[in-house]
């Protein structure tokens, strides 16, 4: 069982996983040496990170930073492991628990269960956070007992260490993949967020003690960091920055609780400010952070809290706006974020499109092929089978014949137009006889009789033969239609994928700023189609007082923004808790179509033969047939649906009506004679103008 779940937890971080892969082999060719400095900056930061997190503590009791972070970076850039380890070493020097035995011992630890562990074949990232507590726990609780004995109270810090080494470290997998500089993906989750906020304010625990002419390095750094999420995320964001900074900040400086209070509100205020860029920002984090130092009571405190504020706020000014736009990207809901979603949804439906026009390619192209078959096939096949008619008569008439010769050699070209006559007179009248031949023929051919008797012989097989040919070539006639017809299909697919490949969300923002002017409810705008007469949008909205919003007022505006006349054309509850409504906005069509069906089985029968669908297209035409089969009967009523079936499929599937008509009317063609036939009678309605194309198949 206990297997069981940790395999649950591996799958559970298998995209930190990914993104952890990333750094071995992520970085996109360029230029050699600055791909180099771009790994050793990185490097060189995260190994700046270790030293902090070395000397970090909670409480001046508990150290379980390093250890988590080194473990991290074991996976994550084993190249940077030996300097990782000594920089959290060296960094335990400085710390005010100064425990760099311990903090060594919890590493070699680690190291040795990890090595086991890579024996056994179990090198799974899910198993690091319990080796991590168990490295803490055991080292911890063999230190705390050489210290002060045995008893309850080094096992109960032996295990507060090591269940919160074991959080950070499932913090810091979620955390330390976002400063991959080969990162891909452009959206990060709250909690990412929030294990980011987590780390980097453990980060800045690290500066504990340290000051300049009385300003603390860890109050500046704070509010700089309250700053520079607040102009990226806003207010929430600040907010929340603000309130996990002071919390680690206090945990770490009991007498730093009011921290708390006072970043959040800061980062409150300067969110609320992001709008007006870096300047209103920072006011807004001076004023809440001055309005709450007041709290503090000491009045030097209350100035020292105010230069630090000022301190940050000037880093802050004259920091590079790169920080900000790079954070940005990753942030849901900005700009920047939405500007890379859509970016990389462009690529994807343009490589998309790409291929789908692709394969339309090599559809018209089998297309073509077997149309030139047809077509070579066509005048090539019938001279031939003439020639091999006329070869096969006159053997079998004039090989014993005594002016065999005569004929053939003397008199060719007559002996050739007299059997070419002799030939069209039998196609013309099968049964014709003897007394049908022509004086002149009897003149050329001593056995005309003869020829006469063998070319009807002959000419049954010779239509036979002619008859299977043509159903041949029919076949490929369709199989080149279907062909062309899908090619058309995935052509205007990829166009549409284009189409919406275009900066549409312009329009939709529109559409949201007057709705909201008129006070509706508007969860989201979908803009399907802006061509005109085949306007498509989609709208969810909160469903109160019924859909009389969408009809007599949504509709109207969205006539006024795009210019043409728009209906509801359909209307649906969501399968959401708070009843909103998804309704669907189309181009009024000038006319509407109600259909009626009336029918009765010739003489009196139970079942006609006849059939009869109607759809609409969904370009703006409607679609009526009417298939009639052949007698009464279940089998001609299956013989009728069929080719309405086929038809409405085809139509379904965006091919063009003239093609779809051709390709069943071969498919009606293609059954033999004995078959039960059906014929499709089809109506297409142009709804915006009434016209109407009749069309006959099968007949």
């Amino acid at each position: 069982m206990g297997r069981t779940n940790l395999r649950g937890l591996g799958m559970g971080l298998n995209r930190s996983i990914q993104s952890l892969n990333q750094y071995t082999g992520g970085i996109k060719k360029g230029n050699k040496w600055l791909q180099l400095l771009s790994i050793k900056k990185w490097g060189i930061f995260l190994t700046i990170m270790a030293f902090l997190l070395g000397r970090a503590s909670i409480l001046d009791q508990l150290s379980p930073f390093a250890l988590a972070y080194f473990a991290v970076i074991y996976y994550m850039r084993k190249d940077l492991v030996v300097w990782v380890g000594a920089s959290a070493v060296a960094g335990c020097f400085l710390s005010p628990l100064s425990q760099p035995a311990v903090v060594l011992s919890e590493m070699l630890v680690f190291l040795l269960l990890q090595k086991a562990m890579e024996k056994y074949e179990r090198t799974e990232l899910s198993y690091v956070p319990f080796l991590v507590g168990a490295s803490t726990f055991f080292v911890q609780l063999f230190m705390g007992i050489v210290r002060a004995g045995a008893g309850w109270f080094p096992i109960t810090m032996s295990v507060i260490d090591g269940l919160l080494a074991t959080t950070l470290c499932l913090i810091f997998i979620q955390a330390l993949p976002i400063f991959a500089p080969a990162r891909k993906s452009y959206h990060l989750k709250n909690e990412e967020i929030v294990c980011l906020i987590i780390l980097l304010a453990s980060v800045m625990t690290g500066t504990l003690g340290w000051e300049i002419a009385g300003i603390s390095i860890q109050h500046v750094l704070s509010r700089y960091l309250v700053l520079v999420f607040a102009l990226v995320g806003g207010a929430p964001l600040g907010a929340s920055v603000g309130v996990i900074a002071g919390m680690i900040l206090s945990l770490a400086d009991a007498n730093a609780v009011y921290q708390i209070s006072l970043l959040a509100f800061s980062g409150l205020l300067a969110g609320l400010m992001r709008e007006g860029g870096k300047m209103p920002v920072v006011l807004g984090m001076l004023l809440g952070s001055s309005i709450l130092s007041f709290y503090i009571g000491d009045q030097s405190a209350i100035l020292i809290s105010v230069w630090e504020s000022g301190v940050a706020a000037v880093l802050f000014l004259i920091s590079g706006s790169g920080l900000v736009r790079a954070l940005s990207h990753y942030v849901p809901g900005t700009p920047e974020n939405l500007n890379s979603q859509y970016e990389y949804a462009k690529r994807i439906r343009d490589i998309t499109a790409s291929r789908v026009e692709r394969f339309s390619d090599v559809f018209r192209q089998l297309s073509r092929s077997f149309t030139q078959l047809v077509v070579n096939d066509t005048k090539e096949q019938r001279a031939a089978d003439k020639e091999h008619f006329m070869q096969s008569v006159a053997q079998k008439a004039c090989t014993s014949c005594f002016r065999s010769k005569t004929c053939w050699n003397d008199h060719f070209q007559e002996t050739q137009r007299t059997l070419t006559e002799m030939m069209t007179a039998v196609e013309h009248n099968s049964k014709m006889d003897k007394r049908e031949l022509r004086p002149q023929w009897r003149h050329s051919c001593k056995k005309a009789e003869q020829v006469l008797n063998l070319m009807k012989e002959q000419y049954g097989l010779y239509r036979n033969d002619l008859h299977w040919k043509q159903q041949i070539l029919e076949s490929r006639q369709l199989v080149a239609d279907q062909l062309i017809g899908v090619s058309q299909v995935m052509e205007d697919l990829a166009k549409e994928i284009k189409r919406e490949g275009q900066q549409l969300y312009m329009q939709e923002e529109q559409i949201r700023s007057a709705l909201n002017e008129l006070g509706l409810a508007v969860y989201s705008i979908d803009v399907i189609n802006l061509e005109e007469g085949n306007v498509e949008i989609e709208i969810v909205h909160r469903y109160t007082r019924g859909f009389d919003e969408c009809r007599k007022i949504i509709a109207p505006l969205l006539s006024d923004i795009l210019g043409e006349t728009i209906t509801v054309k359909k209307e649906q509850k969501t399968e959401r808790e708070d009843g909103s409504g998804l309704v669907t906005f189309s181009s009024a069509k000038e006319y509407q179509v109600e259909t009626g069906i009336a029918g009765a089985a010739k003489g009196g029968g139970l079942l006609s033969g006849d059939s009869y669908t109607s759809l609409e297209l969904g370009n703006g035409k409607f679609a009526v047939a009417l298939s009639d089969g052949m007698g009464n009967g279940e089998r001609a009523r299956q013989e009728s649906s069929t080719a309405l079936d086929i038809l409405q499929k085809l139509l379904q599937s965006g091919m063009n009506e003239r093609l779809a008509i051709k390709s069943v009317n071969s498919v009606l063609l293609l059954r033999s004679l004995d078959e039960i036939y059906a014929t499709v009678d089809l109506a297409i309605i142009d709804l915006y103008n009434a016209h109407t194309t009749f069309m006959k198949i099968g007949s």
